[in-house]
């Protein structure tokens, strides 16, 4: 398209040139003609009338010529409106409208060579659960969802240039700005008016996404360094729960250079065994019993020392690397689970595996080349996995409850979906988050939930664990509520192996 398009503009540059040059030419044969005749005239000859005829005949060539001209031009000027309509319908995204990447990043370079006269903000938006909604409501929802926030950021944000950078993708450039809070407050209300609810695949739902943005000059000149800091903006915005809008900071280098210190080291200490597993104990409600144990992985970096898992963990999810992590959890815990000699044993799987469409399958071959009974390991989730129906994660839920697996919902009552979660699929454990456990014996409605969701979990025939339990008067109030087990520092601290072991050689020598 281009290349027509630039092909009929030199056409019609090189017809107004030939007619030019015909004009010019007649004209001369005109004045020539106009002059002889003047003269033949004067002196009564033949030549008067040759003249004549010569002046009328370029006169109609140059009508001629002038008429030819207009037509031909009006009809290659059509010509190169056509092709310049479809160069730039060719340079857009076909679904969502937007300008395609490599015509978004010629703007974007253009803008910026006159950044220094007028600045401009570089915003990168990102749908939120793009993929769960593709995955449960099917992909023309999902491009619904996407031509809704094009059409959404063109309405809130009119004089701002919006281009697909990538599946779910976005680049705006807001030109003329530089106040990174004015840029924030609009960013800010084209997320809220996108979070009102609209129409996908019938249903009313209610869009996120989130939003990071740098400015030129003040973060960067040149187009690949705004572009990667406006980027660490957004991934800062992605990990603190999305549906937000985040200016990138100097801090983030040193946060990026950190995240990427956790995940080269992590990759090395799954690959050389310097990860460990602690297990906590989980007691029966007469607060003696043995029931299973949780495993808990943890990292003693030779250097830094003790790494929370709250600080490596999402790296992991983030990066892929929590496939391996988790593999070696599990593969670990089974090797262990022997000598642990209880029950059961529970591991916690990330929403980031369970989304893989071979997770049940992988964790099956694990535990048959361990030789251990599916049915004492539990499975723990959070309610932040998305169970719809058509989704990898309920599928391998299913596939794992089949294989003879339990499911427990971990932190139970935190989200904000508890009791519809119980509806999508079955569940054998309920472990009540520890923020109801906290207070349960000086809060009455706290004591009430605990209580509700111990008939629940009867009427479904599932078990109920009390997560978090420290104190004498929280074990005697959940005990009172109902609940089948019990977990908590009261009870027990997470350990090594090897400490357990210990404490039950101690305990048979005395």
């Amino acid at each position: 398209m281009n290349r027509n398009a630039l092909q009929a503009t030199r056409h019609l540059r090189t017809v107004r040139l030939l007619f030019l040059s015909a004009g010019i030419l007649v004209s001369a044969i005109a004045m020539a003609g106009i002059f002889a005749l003047l003269i033949s005239v004067r002196e009564h000859s033949l030549n008067a009338v040759i003249s004549a005829g010569l002046v009328i005949a370029a006169l109609a060539v140059i009508l001629l010529l002038v008429t030819g001209y207009y037509g031909i031009r009006d009809n290659l000027r059509q010509i190169a409106e056509v092709f310049s309509r479809g160069m730039a319908s060719a340079q857009r995204d076909a679904l969502t409208g937007a300008l395609d990447r490599a015509r978004f990043l010629d703007e974007l370079k253009n803008r910026l060579r006159i950044a220094a006269e007028e600045p401009l903000a570089f915003v990168q938006v990102d749908m939120d659960r793009l993929k769960q909604m593709n995955d449960g409501s099917g992909h023309a929802a999902g491009d619904c969802a996407l031509q809704h926030l094009v059409a959404t950021i063109e309405r809130t944000l009119p004089d701002a240039v919006v281009g697909r950078l990538g599946g779910d993708e976005f680049g705006v450039i807001i030109s003329g700005h530089d106040n990174i809070q004015a840029i924030s407050r609009v960013c800010r209300q084209m997320l809220d008016a996108l979070s009102k609810p609209t129409v996908i695949a019938g249903r009313h739902t209610s869009l996120s996404a989130t939003a990071g943005f740098a400015v030129a000059p003040l973060h960067a000149s040149q187009t690949d360094d705004l572009m990667s800091k406006a980027d660490l903006a957004l991934y800062k915005g992605k990990s603190v729960g999305r549906n937000a809008v985040i200016a990138f900071d100097e801090d983030m280098h040193r946060d990026e250079r950190h995240r990427r210190f956790i995940e080269r080291d992590l990759r090395a200490a799954i690959m050389m065994e310097e990860l460990d597993l602690y297990y906590q104990p989980i007691l029966m409600a007469d607060g003696h019993t043995l029931k299973s144990y949780e495993a808990l992985v943890r990292w003693n970096h030779p250097v830094r020392g003790l790494i929370s898992p709250a600080e490596f963990i999402p790296i992991a999810e983030s990066s892929e690397l929590i496939d391996r992590l988790g593999e070696w959890v599990l593969k670990r815990a089974c090797v262990d689970f022997a000598d642990l000699q209880a029950p059961s044993i529970s591991v916690n799987v990330s929403p980031v595996q369970l989304r893989k469409p071979d997770c049940a399958q992988r964790f099956a071959a694990i535990i048959k080349e361990a030789g251990v009974t599916p049915s004492t390991i539990a499975v723990e989730i959070t309610e932040n996995v998305p169970l719809i129906d058509a989704g990898a994660e309920k599928a391998n839920i299913d596939a794992l409850r089949r294989l003879g697996v339990r499911i427990a919902i971990d932190d139970f009552g935190s989200g904000n979906a508890s009791l519809s979660y119980l509806r999508r699929t079955s569940f054998d454990i309920l472990k009540i988050d520890r923020s109801y456990v906290e207070n349960v014996d000086t809060n009455r409605f706290d004591a009430l939930m605990i209580a509700s969701i111990c008939r629940i979990a009867r009427a479904a025939n599932m078990s109920v664990i009390a997560e978090g339990i420290e104190t004498e008067a929280q074990l005697h109030a959940v005990t009172h509520a109902g609940v089948t087990a019990l977990q908590g520092f009261l009870l027990g601290r997470p350990q090594p192996l090897s400490a357990i072991l210990a404490d039950r050689h101690a305990a048979d020598a005395a």
